[in-house]
């Protein structure tokens, strides 16, 4: 077989990246528990269906760059050169989520990051980061984002999230 392209150490080492990746979670699933939850279902059941999926993708990865490298790519797009204010804005919220989710709560702290997340994003296209307005609007969005993802792991995968009020509901 002869290959079109030399192997990229670039697109390989993504692959193993992965693959070491995967199999990091995959220990971290191990000691999670496996009692049978919400339709007979334990909580490190997702952990491993992600593990095992980033595994198996990080696999067809190497096999991709061993044998010619990634087919159909196309060129970069987007600037020559890093952009550090956008990187800012996005570390800065999910720092901030990290930060502030046990004492302001799992919704609060994912509506934090959202607005940051989405500043940074606008950023990096070149538009404005946004005025007070704009940020009232991804403050509501980040909320209607983040509350149903509490409530369906809270109130029907049974799993318990840091929450502000001491109820499930916010």
């Amino acid at each position: 077989m002869s290959h079109p392209h030399p192997p990229s150490p670039t697109q390989i080492g993504i692959g193993f990246f992965g693959l070491v990746l995967s199999l990091l979670m995959m220990w971290g699933a191990t000691s999670i528990s496996s009692e049978a939850g919400y339709a007979g279902v334990g909580p490190n059941f997702l952990p491993w269906v992600v593990a095992v999926f980033l595994a198996a993708c990080s696999v067809w990865l190497i096999w991709e760059s061993m044998t010619g490298g990634y087919r159909n790519m196309p060129e970069p797009s987007g600037s020559e050169k890093s952009d550090w204010h956008a990187f800012a804005w996005v570390s800065a919220g999910i720092l901030a989520n990290a930060a502030l989710i046990t004492q302001a709560g799992f919704v609060v702290s994912c509506a934090i990051c959202f607005i940051l997340a989405v500043r940074g994003l606008r950023v990096s296209q070149g538009d404005p980061a946004g005025n007070l307005s704009q940020t009232l609007k991804d403050c509501v969005l980040g909320f209607l984002i983040a509350a149903p993802v509490f409530w369906l792991f809270t109130m029907f995968l049974a799993i318990n999230l840091p929450n502000l009020t001491g109820t499930p509901w916010l």
